[in-house]
């Protein structure tokens, strides 16, 4: 094994040892001469040495600038240091919140270990892993974790730093990245390159004269790169990571033999929250009472990285308050921090304060009696992100299809504080803009592309150019868009008005507190008979009702 080293040694620095060599033997060469000098002569030569060096060195620098340049693509320089995978500490016990990608890429580590074992039987070690997912799920996280169990260097680079200006140099440090895999893999027996974001250089190419050339030619060399990836020696696996769809990569990228693998890497589930919760609790001082249950339900749609952040801006809330450890008080305000936003002061009259407190009851109470499928975490009428008020109230649970019932409810949501507003007043403000936005987003959607509108259209017609559209099928498109706008507000007003009490009652609260908690929001419609309940799935519609409304 050392002598492969000495020899992995010799092919990366083969020009400087070179180089070292011819200076030592001119060196040699010029002290013989001078011995051989006449004494005055002697003096004269190392007299006008000094400035001889200064003009050889400029001389020198010039040209070692022109040659690096124009020759030899200057900047197409690779300044990536490897790491060994035993350095890069992060094993895979650490690797946490993705329990599925994890036992797919624990297939990949087997692989590259058991390589010896493969090759006997004729098979070959696999040349790329694929990992797709969101950010912030723990794609690099993985792929260290990779290089840390299979004790392989790791290189990691973005696609970014193979994209430039100059025609060609994209292209010159793939080859260079490959070139130094490859000596690294006859030293160690191995090597892992790990491409994060590499859609910036994968997306399909584009055969235009009019640009994209640089990219198509990086592209290509990767390519090809991989293909060569053919020799028992070159154990090399290339790891790529995108943000992106699969189908915004370039088809031959994805092809069997470039990458064999792919791992969806997705939003942790609920027991993934609750271990990611415990795992970073473990690193601060918490209250041991803390409900991590409770937190990860909170924190659905998270990612790995949002729950570390969450987790250290409750630290340093905890610090600011003067706190010895996290509590639950710490944890629900970082969370807000996070997801509504810092409170700021803002100057409103008392007429404002009050219509934004009606208006957020509206949301309140149409989401807790019309959206089971959500919590409501908090009621404010604290300025937050330009808004006046909030109503926060994630899913219960993971939701990945929606029904027509369901859709509907956000519109209802949407129209809460619409329809509140006119219940109390008679009139309305400009702080419904954004819900109309969001409702009339949602039930054009709904006729215009999921076919839930009852003229019977199905298709998605904003695949058609509305030039192409009669005129007739437009109107009836939007004349059903605006039947679910009326259909959801009749439903609203008609459950605002029935509980007129409750909607008092809570802008009243709003209005002495300004904030209203999870337990105080469900301790004040228990009050009323009303007791929240496991979402099922479903949500209650009168079928009949539904029908001849829309």
């Amino acid at each position: 094994m050392l002598n492969r080293k000495i020899k992995m040694y010799i092919r990366q620095h083969k020009e400087m040892i070179i180089v070292s060599a011819v200076v030592v033997i001119l060196v040699i060469l010029a002290v013989i001469g001078l011995m051989s000098l006449e004494s005055f002569y002697r003096k004269m030569t190392l007299a006008t040495m000094p400035i001889q060096f200064i003009l050889a060195g400029i001389n020198a620098g010039i040209f070692v600038f022109m040659y690096l340049t124009f020759m030899r693509g200057g900047f197409a320089k690779l300044d990536k240091a490897p790491i060994k995978g035993k350095d890069i500490q992060i094993t895979w016990d650490d690797v946490i919140g993705m329990h599925d990608a994890k036992q797919e890429a624990w297939e990949v580590v087997q692989l590259i270990k058991d390589r010896a074992k493969l090759h006997k039987m004729g098979g070959n070690v696999i040349k790329g892993l694929l990992m797709l997912g969101p950010p912030g799920c723990g794609k690099t996280y993985m792929a260290k974790a990779i290089a840390t169990e299979a004790n392989m260097p790791f290189i990691s680079m973005s696609g970014s730093e193979f994209v430039e200006v100059f025609v060609g140099v994209g292209a010159s440090r793939v080859r260079k990245l490959f070139q130094k895999a490859r000596d690294l893999a006859y030293g160690y027996g191995g090597c892992i390159i790990f491409i994060d974001e590499i859609d910036a250089i994968g997306r399909a190419r584009s055969f235009s004269f009019m640009g994209g050339q640089e990219t198509n030619s990086t592209l290509n060399q990767v390519l090809a790169e991989m293909d060569g990836l053919k020799g028992k020696e070159d154990n090399i696996v290339v790891i790529g990571a995108t943000n992106a769809q699969e189908t915004h990569l370039d088809e031959a990228l994805l092809r069997p033999g470039r990458f064999d693998r792919k791992i969806l890497v997705t939003l942790p589930s609920q027991q993934d929250r609750e271990e990611l919760f415990r795992f970073y609790m473990n690193k601060v001082k918490a209250d041991k009472n803390l409900d991590l249950g409770r937190l990860a339900r909170r924190a659905v749609s998270k990612t790995p990285a949002d729950i570390a952040n969450i987790v250290k801006e409750s630290a340093l809330i905890a610090t600011r308050n003067k706190r010895s450890e996290i509590t639950l008080k710490d944890i629900s305000e970082a969370f807000e921090r996070v997801d509504l936003g810092i409170k700021h002061k803002l100057t409103v009259t008392p007429r404002e304060k009050e219509m934004t407190a009606v208006h957020e009851s509206g949301h309140l109470l149409v989401t807790y009696l019309k959206a089971p499928s959500k919590s409501i975490f908090k009621a404010s009428i604290i300025p937050r992100r330009g808004a006046l008020g909030v109503v926060w109230s994630p899913e219960k649970e993971e939701l990945h299809s929606q029904s027509r019932e369901q859709l509907c409810s956000e519109i209802m949501i949407a129209l809460g504080g619409f329809v509140a507003e006119k219940v109390k007043y008679g009139t309305t403000t400009t702080g419904v803009s954004s819900d109309f936005k969001k409702a009339l987003n949602i039930a054009h959607a709904m006729v215009w592309v999921l076919g839930m509108g009852e003229s019977g259209y199905i298709g998605d017609y904003t695949s058609i150019s509305k030039e192409e559209l009669s005129e007739s099928v437009k109107f009836l498109l939007n004349k059903d868009t605006n039947a679910i706008m009326q259909y959801c507000m009749v439903e609203v007003e008609k459950t605002l008005k029935d509980q007129r009490h409750i909607l008092d009652r809570f802008s009243s609260e709003l209005l002495k507190r300004e904030e209203l908690e999870y337990d105080e929001i469900i301790a004040i419609f228990e009050e009323y008979g009303f007791k929240e309940t496991a979402y099922d799935g479903t949500i209650p519609v009168d079928d009949k009702e539904w029908g001849s409304n829309i």
